[in-house]
């Protein structure tokens, strides 16, 4: 197989939207025979992804290529950025708004979540520019 590369538009502000390109490469990732683990994880950290997008940024974009060793995900936003990225590395430490909170999101779990489900994880950020994460899993 060679490298397939897929893009998603992730809306923002709409958590009932949140998780369709996620739910879309789980699906195209088992019918190209990856394995269980491999789907697992990158579906887990791509929805986290999504959904810091959704609270934070106001939406974004989503680019998934998908080879025969690996599948690299770059989600890529033009939020705020993040000011403090060790911080918002850390379990339970959350900027979303009660509004968010209180509809069952912004516990604090996305960015250390992505962390545990990825085998790299990088992140660039700028404060007022935007944020891109770039996540990858082996196959």
């Amino acid at each position: 197989m060679s490298a397939l590369t897929f893009r998603y538009e992730v809306p923002g502000d709409d958590f009932t939207r949140a998780g369709e390109a996620s739910s879309d490469v789980k699906r195209k990732l088992k019918q190209l025979g990856y394995s269980p683990e491999a789907v697992r994880k990158v579906a887990i950290a791509m929805y986290e992804g999504e959904i810091n997008m959704v609270i934070h940024a106001g939406g974004g974009e989503a680019v998934v290529e998908m080879d025969p060793e690996e599948i690299r995900v770059t989600l890529r936003d033009q939020g705020p950025g993040i000011p403090d990225v060790e911080k918002a590395m850390q379990k339970g430490w959350s900027t979303a708004p009660d509004t968010v909170r209180n509809l069952g999101f912004g516990a604090g779990m996305g960015l250390p979540n992505i962390k545990k489900y990825t085998d790299e994880l990088r992140i660039e950020t700028e404060v007022g520019v935007g944020t891109t994460l770039y996540m990858k899993v082996f196959a």
